[in-house]
């Protein structure tokens, strides 16, 4: 091998790979002594030859409405970037105070419009100009046209509505938009609503991994610090249609600060219901404590979470007296901040780890014991299937001629 050669071999071989490599250097056999498997990277979902090689595989029926952001970190003439499952999408408040959103790229140059601005209710390209209504629509090109008019352009757009405190969008066919309605929460609605705060998070893992670890009870033992639950027993495990309804017999609020809080006199905190109602996920204790958990997919190992925890009340700590309502809103922000955030923040940590070691020993042998988190994969796994059979026609359908083979 000429000297030249060799040497650009040698670059290549020491050069530094980037931390944020989704899988396994592509050019080691081995890690302490142990095979790598011939594929670094774990399988795609039509690959997939196992149940948890599926899921993690899989993304969620864009055909539900999904939050996308907190409601109160978009002011009017702002515009941010959303992602549903590798789809860019531009989301912007306009002058009215109104939300729009449309696909994230301009038909021009295709630049992310999430770089442009605000201008009244309409974006603008960052490059030449050109601005789009919440259509979608191409409405004005600021530049010379060539003696032409303004093309009718248009790129997609989607149904945005705001509840809850949330940023809603639906990110399928818009004609379904009306048939799949935002779940009901009425405890945080109306004049005498529950106090409630918004959470969000960004996770670098699956969102299956995320609904696993919010319905699995089984890992108190992450959670020993702060006890929000312990000694759980699954005792019903339940699949109806599209939904997994799961119940524990556990002990809930029993740790240093949240024991100050929950009243155990009034409450029975002994028993909690939990239900994945895809694609979402709630949790019950004796329908005075719940929430609610909206999972934004962003690819197979990002997602964004955003957490609605509510309580009918509370009590002041070392005593039997309620907090009045008026009041449960400061204390939700504490407690959000002191207890419940750094409790996710453990799972987040978890789960990111589960995520890291998936893709290092994808092909190993399968050790679920939970039938939960086995029914609830299923029906991922099934909900995903089916949205890909509906797929398959349309894209038959986008097969020129000029592209079939000839006999």
């Amino acid at each position: 091998m000429p000297r030249r050669e060799r040497r650009a071999v040698r670059r290549v071989a020491n050069q530094r790979w980037p931390t944020a490599w989704p899988c396994p250097r592509p050019e080691a056999a081995t890690i302490n002594g142990q095979r790598l498997p011939s594929n670094p990277c774990p399988p795609s979902f039509a690959e997939a030859r196992n149940a948890r090689q599926k899921v993690r595989g899989a993304g969620l029926d864009p055909n539900y409405w999904y939050a996308v952001e907190v409601d109160e970190r978009i002011q009017p003439g702002q515009v941010t970037e959303v992602v549903f499952w590798k789809r860019s999408i531009a989301l912007f408040r306009g002058r009215d105070g109104r939300l729009r959103a449309i696909e994230n790229r301009c038909a021009h140059r295709q630049l992310k419009l999430s770089l442009g601005g605000v201008d009244d209710c309409q974006l603008v390209c960052l490059y030449h100009g050109w601005t789009y209504d919440g259509d979608g629509r191409v409405v004005r090109i600021p530049h010379d046209l060539f003696g032409r008019r303004v093309p009718e352009f248009r790129i997609a757009s989607f149904p945005v509505r705001v509840r809850y405190g949330l940023v809603w969008l639906f990110p399928g066919d818009s004609a379904l938009a009306e048939q799949r309605p935002i779940p009901e929460i009425p405890e945080i609605e109306g004049p005498d609503r529950w106090a409630c705060r918004p959470l969000s998070f960004t996770w670098r893992a699956h969102h299956s991994m995320i609904i696993d670890n919010v319905s699995d009870f089984t890992h108190a033992h992450l959670h020993r610090k702060y006890r929000p639950f312990d000694d759980a027993q699954l005792v019903r495990c339940e699949t109806a249609g599209d939904s997994v309804h799961v119940a524990y017999d556990t002990h809930v609020g029993r740790g240093r600060i949240s024991g100050l809080f929950v009243d155990r006199d009034r409450i029975n905190t002994n028993h909690m219901r939990l239900c994945y109602q895809y694609p979402y996920q709630w949790s019950n204790t004796d329908d005075k404590i719940k929430h609610w958990l909206f999972v934004l997919p962003i690819d197979e190992r990002t997602t964004r979470t955003f957490f609605l925890f509510y309580f009918e009340s509370l009590k002041i700590p070392w005593t039997a007296v309620r907090i009045p309502r008026a009041a449960m809103d400061f204390v939700l922000r504490l407690a959000n901040r002191l207890l419940i955030a750094p409790l996710l923040d453990q799972d987040r940590g978890a789960v990111e780890a589960e995520q890291e070691g998936y893709e290092a020993h994808w092909d190993a042998p399968i050790a679920e014991i939970n039938p939960a988190v086995r029914a609830f994969q299923e029906v991922t796994i099934r909900k995903w299937q089916a949205h890909l059979d509906r797929l398959a026609p349309q894209a038959s359908a986008r097969v020129t001629p000029a592209m079939q083979r000839t006999p």
